[in-house]
């Protein structure tokens, strides 16, 4: 059989299969993809890489050994696969807590629905406070660390730290970061635009060893509780008063006031996509009333 041959039975196979698939293959398919990929990407930047190599290592091995009939090797390698599921459940705790957590931070334009009028204006008066204070610590040199809660609650980082319920202000966040007085080691949680906590110790991130040497605690606690939650941290450099953002587990360095308000505005003041949907309405509305208008001033 010639390669030209071949090939065309190839392709034929391929579209016979095509074309008794319907919508819900394609689907079928498309989910399978996603979840291939996410599995891959959760493999390659978790630790879990080299313990993958470790396993495809044991399954060689399994197939090596039921081919050549080694019964004790066998034996034991099936009862190790047998517990194997639950052992890496347990070891990956974190990792798969994290990847479930990202699942969940769902964004479909419901945001504003979820907050209340009130909460929206608090957070227009808290980022100006952040901005400000954020450049006044910046000009002095002195570290700051704050997290700005989202959907994902921070009640554990809350509980080891001070409870303050204090709305923000540039004085405010002058004197709690203010050095060795008793809230300044530590990060302040901001909850609905308030001042919820201070003095709360955040999670160390999960590849340390990966991040660069020369950032201080204050950038790897924004970077590990950015990696456990959908929070925004702002941090603000002790040694070269650089203001940096961490989200998702990554840090983006020398942000000026008008980027830092920008992003805040974009993160937490949610747009109002039912105004841009009542708009047409109330232009065909004002329109109607100008015709109106008209033809009584016609007559």
């Amino acid at each position: 059989m010639s390669f030209s041959a071949s090939l065309h039975d190839i392709l034929e196979s391929v579209y016979s299969v095509l074309r008794t698939m319907g919508a819900a293959d394609f689907l079928d398919i498309a989910l399978l993809s996603y979840i291939i990929y996410y599995i891959y990407k959760f493999i390659r930047e978790t630790r879990a890489g080299q313990l993958f190599k470790g396993i495809a290592f044991l399954l060689i091995v399994y197939a090596i050994a039921r081919v050549v009939k080694m019964i004790a090797i066998t034996y034991l390698l099936e009862r190790l696969f047998d517990i194997g599921l639950l052992a890496l459940l347990i070891v990956f705790q974190p990792e798969v807590r994290r990847a479930m957590e990202k699942l969940g931070h769902t964004r479909f334009g419901l945001d504003y629905l979820r907050r209340s009028e009130g909460t929206v204006s608090h957070w227009h008066e808290a980022i100006e406070a952040i901005c400000d204070s954020c450049v006044e610590l910046s000009e002095t040199c002195t570290g700051a660390l704050i997290v700005v809660e989202q959907q994902t609650r921070l009640g554990e980082q809350i509980e080891n730290g001070t409870i303050l319920n204090a709305v923000p202000s540039k004085e405010l966040f002058g004197n709690i970061f203010y050095p060795k007085t008793p809230l300044h080691d530590g990060a302040v949680i901001m909850r609905d635009g308030m001042i919820l906590a201070a003095a709360c110790f955040l999670p160390k991130p999960q590849k340390e060893e990966l991040i660069n040497k020369k950032l201080g605690s204050r950038h790897r606690a924004a970077i590990g509780m950015s990696e456990n939650s959908d929070a925004i941290i702002i941090v603000v450099s002790e040694e070269t008063g650089a203001i940096s953002v961490a989200e998702n587990g990554n840090l983006t360095r020398n942000f000026t006031r008008e980027q830092l308000h920008h992003l805040l505005e974009e993160r937490l003041i949610p747009k109002q996509p039912e105004k841009k949907l009542l708009k047409p309405i109330r232009r065909r509305k004002e329109k109607n009333k100008k015709h109106e208008q008209q033809k009584e001033e016609s007559k």
